[in-house]
Formats: C-alpha cells, structure tokens, sequence
C-alpha cells in the first residue's frame, strides 16, 4: 500500500498525505507546501509516508 501511496505523493503531494494521515495538520501543512512550490510538497509527503 506504501507504493500506492509514494505514487499520488509523486503526482499529487496531498492526497499522499491524505490517505497517510487523513485530514490533520501534515495534510494542511503539505496543502501550503505545495502551493508555495511543488517540490517541497514532494518532500514533505515522501517524509510523512516513510515515517508513519
């Protein structure tokens, strides 16, 4: 299930984050992250997955 995951995190950093953690502060966190730049989304979704 953690490829799944780290696919959307590629394509589309929040919903990573969603179905890692749902609706909570590392998804509004990852939601700022990728308006203010793509890649930081990126980052920030693979580090939440990984470690979670």
């Amino acid at each position: 299930m953690d490829i799944l995951r780290l696919i959307c995190a590629i394509f589309l950093p929040p919903l990573g984050v969603f179905l890692q953690v749902g609706f909570g502060r590392d998804f509004w966190i990852n939601v700022l992250l990728t308006l203010l730049g793509y890649i930081p989304g990126i980052v920030h979704a693979v580090w939440i997955i990984l470690s979670k």
